[in-house]
């Protein structure tokens, strides 16, 4: 699979965000975006789904804390939401699940190894999401769906790896 970069639009008041969010277009040259998946399945079955960028932030702090204002209006009955924080070259940096005004940080793997399994663990659940729906369960393909997800916002860049885990035991 090859790296090629890509542009990621800022987010306009078409975004369907919560009216008390900010939707302005965000500076550019701040570091660090706060985005979340895309669910267009056109899009995702032809590899071009892009992240959808919520809002730019000058600091990682500063990132973390607009995730949490984002989630603070997530209702219960929304579906479940990645948001993740990614760097001025889309490197991960740092991703969690947003529900009910909080946002359950993913801790990075630490290691290649751990990488490794977590992405088997995340293919396996992925594989019994698409048996469950061949089962026509799709609840449970849902929910196996999006503990894939999960896995997967654990593969934090290397480069940001310590960075993010200091980042979690400092918020913690």
């Amino acid at each position: 699979m090859f790296d090629l970069p890509f542009s990621i639009p800022p987010a306009t008041q078409k975004t369907g965000l919560p009216p008390s969010f900010p939707t302005a277009v965000a500076d550019q040259s701040l570091p660090f975006a706060l985005t979340m998946a895309v669910q267009v399945p056109a899009a995702m079955m032809s590899g071009q789904a892009r992240p959808k960028v919520l809002d730019r932030f000058a600091s990682l702090a500063e990132a973390m804390r607009g995730a949490i204002d984002y989630a603070e209006h997530v209702t219960p009955d929304d579906a479940p939401q990645i948001l993740a924080i990614l760097d001025r070259d889309e490197r991960l940096v740092l991703a969690g699940a947003a529900s009910d005004g909080a946002v359950a940080w993913c801790h990075p793997v630490t290691s290649a190894a751990e990488a490794r399994a977590v992405v088997r663990e995340a293919s396996a659940l992925r594989a019994q999401s698409l048996r469950a729906a061949d089962w026509r369960e799709p609840d449970l393909a849902q929910r196996l769906r999006h503990r894939a997800d999960l896995f997967d916002a654990r593969l934090v860049d290397p480069l940001w790896r310590a960075f993010a885990a200091r980042a979690l035991q400092i918020a913690a």
